[in-house]
């Protein structure tokens, strides 16, 4: 049943990513927050880097090399990912409906509108097939989580989640933001360009405090939860890296704006160094007929034994066009902006 639905799921992904792409990569049109509004951010002054993982790093997946000079202009970033909170302002200043709360015309019909929902299974039969431990439920979307009987009492300061693209350069749009650069997010992970591992050091998250939120045992039968948390944790529960940024590393990932393509590095590394916005156009060999946006910084079900994406040069691949339980998002706005309630740093 699990695997029908997540078959289910990238088909539904590819025929809206192949049928509606020009309608969806489109923000749509919302009154801008007012200029006296605004989330915390904090200034990141400019500055070089070395971008990407060492050729020795066996932890490491090609998508993640070569290691190249990157120099960027300094930013403002929020210092928390976007909340359920913060995303419930804008929805009711808006009317905004998410990519997860709409109906879906098909030719065989209107399919109800839904997300994916990490489950936990009682036993696996091998890591490769996600449909064990992912099912697609109708309901699911930002204000019901796991699925229409839940919500999001106790959860304000909870990063949003079930967001896709669309919705949160929306977002980031009415507040006259945008979303990071991989670049950007990488160079804010390493608290501007530090050669370190992740986003608090070189330490392992399993070693001594507790640094971030993620998958504590066996992925994904045996959780531990000795982060404190079995799902997503509210934001700035841990400590924050040294430019005071939180959740850099675990809780959801983070979309950013840059295409996929699992040679990004290859491709701009001797011709985009300023700034770079990477490749012009998605390609993933393994979906290729299915745009996919870069997201950054691992979850709450990331594991060393499985993935390790709280790694600060981890990239994985997200259809631009879904949302899933443990996939958000945070702002960066440009330095010539002046609506920033920023601390320096």
């Amino acid at each position: 049943m699990n695997v029908r639905l997540l078959f289910f799921a990238t088909l539904w992904s590819s025929m809206v990513a192949c049928g509606d792409m020009a309608e969806d990569q489109t923000v749509r049109e919302v009154s801008k927050l007012p200029q006296t509004q605004h989330a915390t951010m904090v200034w990141i002054e400019g500055g070089e880097f070395v971008m990407g993982a060492d050729a020795e790093d066996h932890e490491a997946l090609p998508r993640e090399k070569p290691r190249h000079l990157v120099e960027l202009s300094g930013f403002f970033m929020d210092v928390h990912e976007v909340t359920n909170g913060q995303f419930a302002e804008f929805v009711q200043s808006t009317g905004y409906v998410t990519v997860a709360e709409r109906k879906i015309e098909t030719e065989q019909g209107v399919l109800e509108p839904g997300s994916m929902v990490f489950e936990k299974p009682k036993e696996i039969f091998g890591l490769r097939d996600h449909g064990q431990w992912w099912r697609w439920e109708i309901g699911a979307n930002w204000r019901h989580p796991e699925g229409p009987q839940s919500s999001l009492e106790d959860r304000r300061d909870h990063p949003v989640v079930h967001v896709a693209y669309e919705d949160a350069v929306t977002y980031a749009a009415w507040r006259n933001c945008r979303l990071p650069t991989e670049a950007e997010w990488e160079y804010a992970a390493r608290s501007k360009g530090r050669d370190v591992r992740y986003p608090w050091g070189n330490e392992s998250p399993l070693v001594g405090d507790v640094k971030c939120n993620i998958w504590d045992g066996v992925f994904p039968t045996v959780n531990h939860a000795m982060d404190g948390h079995v799902g997503v944790a509210p934001v700035m529960t841990y400590s924050p890296n040294e430019m005071g940024i939180w959740d850099l590393g675990g809780n959801v990932w983070e979309l950013c704006e840059d295409w996929y393509a699992p040679d990004t590095y290859h491709k701009s590394a001797a011709t985009e160094r300023r700034d770079p916005k990477g490749v012009p156009e998605s390609f993933d060999p393994m979906e290729p007929m299915v745009p996919k946006k870069v997201m950054r910084g691992g979850s709450f079900l990331c594991n060393e034994g499985y993935c390790s994406s709280y790694r600060v040069t981890a990239r994985m691949p997200v259809a631009f066009d879904t949302g899933t339980s443990h996939i958000g998002f945070r702002c960066v706005r440009d330095s010539s902006s002046t609506r920033a309630k920023a601390v320096s740093k």
